[in-house]
């Protein structure tokens, strides 16, 4: 039996007055994901921690069956290893967002989605004015790597849990040579990147300037056991964002860099798809991550999330579903919520959805509710891959 797995990050979420009480997904037009969970079992999907950061890292590590409270030292180390980063020992990786401030308010935790080739610009001017701090590397977009030998035991918000809200306010902590440093270096970094000609074309062109580095979810490089000794399957990751392909690539999982996958609205679903189902031939477990619809929940935006999952059902699912093989297990979960109205994630357990052959159905469409009244119940994030074996 093969085994794929489709995550929409962030996916999930509450019911909005403005829609008749309905969600993104309860509203959105999605023949292929409903057709799925019709034919499947649904159930809910505990995949966060109240005791651990709200994020998809730590989410992602445990639906793949990784104890974050083991493995997990933050989420800069992640994206690293998709980098293919070398870091010592002594060192420490953080996740740097290019972000947006105003008058020292966080406008934007994304600098507008600044282009990757904008953001190779930013970085070479912050590692010519910050070597003696660090190293940057451009990553995807706004999403970049810092590695410094600094920082290790500080405390770090990430940007977009402070949008709106004054910076200084958030800054590493507690106070302390290594937290002055780092600090200093952000805070410099203002004044260094507005005055780039990136930055310049960006306002004048009526676009937010990606006038601040940012740097926070820091740790050293984890140790993870080869996802085919964990579950004894071969496994690949079809993901766009470094932290997805670097918990792979760490897991000794098979990590193809797809043609146009973004992370974004304008993400290839087309090209995912593909690879997923050629996958499928050389691999026995394919863990396909779609990240759009985490985007639209933290913009905040009730129509394109509904936008996003229709598109994600008509140029991802609907694709699979008319070209993967009928003896292929498909899965839709959800690695957290991200509601519109909350604009970060959330603790509240996600929908899940197994089609297998043979599988008699739950005959439920893909949303919130139908988890709840799907005959699996509420499942505990680290038992979803043996769930998704023994059924």
């Amino acid at each position: 039996m093969k085994y794929l797995v489709i995550v929409g990050d962030g996916m999930a979420d509450y019911p909005v007055e403005e829609a008749d009480g309905k969600t993104p997904l309860q509203v959105a037009e999605k023949p292929s994901m409903d057709e799925i969970a019709r034919r499947g079992r649904m159930g809910m999907l505990q995949t966060l921690r109240p005791n651990l950061p709200r994020g998809s890292d730590v989410a992602n590590l445990i639906i793949l069956g990784y104890d974050p409270c083991s493995c997990y030292t933050g989420r800069g180390p992640l994206e690293a290893a998709a980098k293919g980063i070398r870091v010592g020992n002594d060192e420490v990786v953080f996740r740097c967002n290019l972000i947006t401030v105003e008058e020292n308010r966080v406008i934007d935790y994304s600098g507008g989605h600044i282009t990757t080739s904008e953001a190779e610009v930013l970085i070479s001017e912050l590692n010519e004015r910050f070597s003696s701090v660090g190293r940057f590397y451009t990553g995807v977009s706004y999403r970049n790597i810092f590695v410094s030998k600094r920082g290790g035991g500080l405390r770090a918000i990430p940007p977009h849990d402070i949008v709106g809200e004054d910076y200084g306010k958030h800054l590493l902590k507690p106070d302390n040579e290594d937290s002055r440093l780092l600090n200093r270096m952000m805070i410099e970094s203002v004044s260094i990147l507005s005055e780039n000609q990136v930055n310049i074309r960006r306002r004048r062109m009526g676009e937010r300037p990606a006038n601040m580095a940012w740097i926070w979810g820091q740790g050293r490089m984890p140790d993870l056991e080869p996802f085919d000794v964990k579950h004894g399957l071969r496994g690949a990751v079809i993901a766009a964002v470094d932290l997805i392909k670097g918990i792979g690539r760490l897991a000794r999982m098979f990590v193809p860099e797809v043609p146009g996958a973004t992370g974004y609205y304008d993400t290839s679903y087309e090209n995912k798809a593909v690879y997923a189902v050629k996958s499928l031939e050389e691999y026995d477990f394919v863990y396909l991550h779609v990240e759009a619809p985490d985007e639209a929940g933290h913009e905040g935006s009730f129509e394109t999330k509904v936008r996003v999952i229709e598109e994600m059902d008509r140029r991802l699912f609907g694709k699979i579903l008319d070209t993967v093989d009928e003896n292929v297990s498909i899965s839709i979960l959800v690695d957290h919520p991200t509601p519109v109205s909350v604009r970060n994630h959330t603790l509240d357990p996600t929908p899940f959805a197994v089609m297998k052959p043979g599988l008699n159905g739950d005959g439920l469409p893909f949303n919130e509710d139908s988890g709840f009244k799907g005959s699996f119940g509420l499942v505990d994030g680290m038992e979803i891959v043996k769930l998704i074996k023994r059924v």
